[in-house]
């Protein structure tokens, strides 16, 4: 199995305060924008990226998170049930700029799930994608992010692994992984 570090604490550090700074340039000041962080590993990037922007912009920004179990195109179609995560939403989206984040963009299906999800607590007036790594060129729907922290080009015998500290790892590390 070989390993190829994509990003690590240094890096990611750079990347999220990129990442921000291009969010305060479309939003200003987020009275009409929530973010939404994708459970499960969506949350950690939203968490990062709200506690900055909360330093930014010395107020807070509306976070929740969303589950997309429930909505996946592969929910009956696995051996094991699939583990729930909890949704909150303290807010309302109805009419609201929403930035929908996650970790890794891989085929899109997850983000149309996400899509179908999101409708369920109302109508916001647009939705922008923030992702952390995009994998290029392995689109199965038409779907592109409006924030990306690193695009890569990846085969599909590859996978991206990010490595949170809030998970329990030593260190913030994205790796590129080949089987």
């Amino acid at each position: 199995m070989e390993r190829i570090r994509l990003l690590d604490g240094a890096l990611l550090d750079l990347t999220l305060q990129r990442l921000c700074h291009q969010l305060v340039e479309n939003h200003e000041n987020f009275e009409a924008t929530v973010l939404v962080g994708m459970q499960p590993r969506g949350r950690y990037f939203a968490d990062r990226i709200k506690r900055r922007l909360d330093q930014i912009l010395n107020q807070p920004v509306p976070l929740g998170y969303l589950d997309i179990t429930f909505y996946r195109d592969d929910f009956r179609r696995r051996s094991k049930p699939l583990q729930p995560s909890q949704t909150y939403m303290p807010f309302d989206i109805e009419g609201k700029k929403v930035v929908l984040m996650d970790d890794v963009l891989f085929t899109g299906r997850t983000i149309r799930a996400a899509l179908s999800a999101l409708g369920e607590y109302g109508r916001p007036a647009c939705v922008e994608l923030m992702i952390l790594i995009d994998r290029l060129y392995s689109r199965q729907l038409p779907i592109q992010p409006h924030y990306v922290g690193r695009a890569v080009n990846s085969i599909l015998s590859q996978r991206v692994v990010v490595e949170w500290v809030e998970q329990g790892h030593s260190e913030d590390v994205i790796w590129l992984v080949t089987n």
